[in-house]
């Protein structure tokens, strides 16, 4: 449920797109996004940043694509995006005393710290790599190549790297300490 509720404004641009063309899904984005912000307070009087800002650029980005009848700013968002949390990732590491995938990720796996920092490295690299893809697919190709590119593709990408970031957390994963206790030699001196 909350996957589909993340990506409600872009599936609802693919649709739109396929139907209508670019304008009207970008208006639909505009749309959907603003819905998302409201269901998201009335449901869990929340709403996350991501969304916030998602949803700021979507506005921005595509009254600029529908008032200057121009598909290439709304093509921008999703690299703009992307490197801006690059530069989220980046700052965190620099900042206060834990990277944001540690803040993000330590209530379900805990690591070593330096396997935290190597993560969020990966995270920038993959954002900043992601919005160079959006451009490139942007300019070299045509549009309905890139709003599948936009699903598919960046969404593919996506969900490849947090598996691989699994596995990879994985291999370092530490067990919590009252399992390390149950496990630790047993006194020789008790008898059932």
């Amino acid at each position: 449920m909350k996957f589909l509720f993340d990506f409600f404004p872009i599936l609802l641009f693919f649709g739109a797109y396929h139907l209508e063309g670019i304008y009207v899904a970008t208006a639909v984005a505009m749309v959907a996004s603003v819905v998302q912000i409201a269901a998201g307070w009335l449901m869990w009087r929340k709403v996350e940043r991501m969304h916030w800002v998602s949803a700021g650029l979507i506005v921005l980005f595509g009254g600029m694509t529908l008032i200057l009848h121009n598909p290439l700013f709304i093509m921008w968002k999703p690299t703009i995006l992307n490197w801006l949390f690059a530069l989220v990732f980046l700052g965190s590491a620099f900042i206060g005393k834990k990277p944001l995938v540690q803040r993000m990720m330590e209530h379900v796996i805990q690591v070593p710290r330096a396997i935290w920092h190597r993560v969020n490295w990966a995270w920038v690299a993959f954002f900043v790599i992601s919005g160079v893809a959006n451009i490139l697919v942007a300019y070299q190709f045509s549009e309905a190549f890139w709003v599948n590119f936009k699903l598919f593709g960046l969404m593919g990408m996506t969900f490849v790297f947090m598996i691989l970031q699994g596995l990879y957390l994985g291999l370092y994963a530490e067990r919590p300490a009252e399992v390390q206790a149950d496990t630790g030699p047993q006194d020789s001196d008790e008898r059932p």
